[in-house]
């Protein structure tokens, strides 16, 4: 039997719990946070059998690569949440990125960080989040490269990954900000100049190149202190590690000062600037610009990024 067909059939088995309705108590979130778990690692596996090979993948219209191990791990994903909760509308990033949202529907990116992937980096995720109204409530944050899995309901934990199943779990938290100054995560592949400012107005020692949603994880973990992003992504891209980050004593914030928001098909899902601090003290710190602003590899492909800028990352 295959591990896809083992998990999707005891979730079967447990499709007779009680139907899933709004609002969803503590003891309810834990259940599904564990859930979730169990359903990104097995994704995860999927994605590492695909993962150093030559995965066959095309770009999307907005220039982003879209992988048959998206297209996989996704099927995965879809088929075991509607066999739990049928009820429960699933917005996907691969194949229902339209879907229309409801009181409770769950955001799924079933593999994020594409381009890291197929360059055989392995510091990509599989985010998994169940959405009440505008804010998460449960989710899972899968690093299947790194053996890792974080989840969240109403704790925050992290297990090991093993042969694609959830290992023993235990609790994590983000840490104070440490006296010498702050770890921040900055991404592999998108950067830009107004994350540059925004980082440089806080007293950071150290930026550590992370790819994917993971860094919210590592954030969680209190494994480093602060995440800036001023380049688009989209709201499945942010919920899990978002709420997971939270429950663990985090914070994640828009250029208005208050917690992202889920939900906004009206602006095809997508979100504004926001930064990340395992710390919630911090958060005030920093000032985002009010909308979001290109990345040098868009600039790159557009053919707009100055020799300064080419010079700079080479």
């Amino acid at each position: 039997m295959t591990l896809e067909m083992s998990v999707l059939g005891s979730e079967s088995r447990s499709a007779a719990s009680p139907r899933l309705t709004a609002p969803v108590s503590d003891a309810s979130r834990d259940a599904v946070a564990a859930s979730l778990a169990e359903i990104a690692c097995g994704a995860g596996e999927i994605l590492r059998r695909y993962h150093g090979g030559d995965c066959p993948h095309q770009l999307k219209p907005d220039g982003s690569p879209a992988s048959l191990a998206d297209m996989r791990s996704e099927e995965f994903i879809v088929a075991a949440l509607n066999r739990l909760w049928p009820e429960i509308p699933v917005i996907a990033e691969e194949t229902s990125c339209d879907a229309k949202a409801a009181e409770l529907f769950f955001l799924v990116d079933p593999l994020d960080g594409t381009r890291d992937f197929l360059a055989g980096v392995p510091e990509y995720s599989v985010n998994i989040c169940l959405i009440w109204n505008d804010r998460p409530i449960a989710a899972a944050l899968a690093a299947p490269g790194l053996g890792r899995v974080w989840y969240a309901g109403s704790r925050a934990l992290e297990a090991p990954v093993r042969e694609g199943r959830l290992g023993e779990p235990r609790p994590i938290s983000a840490r104070s900000p440490p006296r010498d100054g702050l770890v921040a995560l900055v991404s592999r592949c998108h950067g830009d100049a107004e994350t540059d400012t925004c980082l440089d107005s806080l007293p950071i020692v150290l930026r550590r190149v992370t790819s994917s949603a993971l860094k919210f994880g590592l954030l969680a973990a209190g494994e480093a202190d602060v995440y800036v992003r001023c380049v688009p992504t989209m709201e499945w891209d942010t919920a899990a590690g978002d709420h997971i980050l939270a429950v663990a004593g985090g914070w994640v914030v828009g250029p208005d000062g208050a917690r992202l928001t889920y939900g906004h098909r009206g602006r095809f899902y997508r979100n504004g600037p926001f930064a990340a601090f395992g710390e919630c003290g911090q958060a005030p710190s920093v000032h985002l610009p009010s909308a979001c602003s290109s990345s040098y590899r868009d600039r790159q492909r557009a053919g707009e990024a100055t020799r300064e800028e080419s010079a700079a990352r080479s």
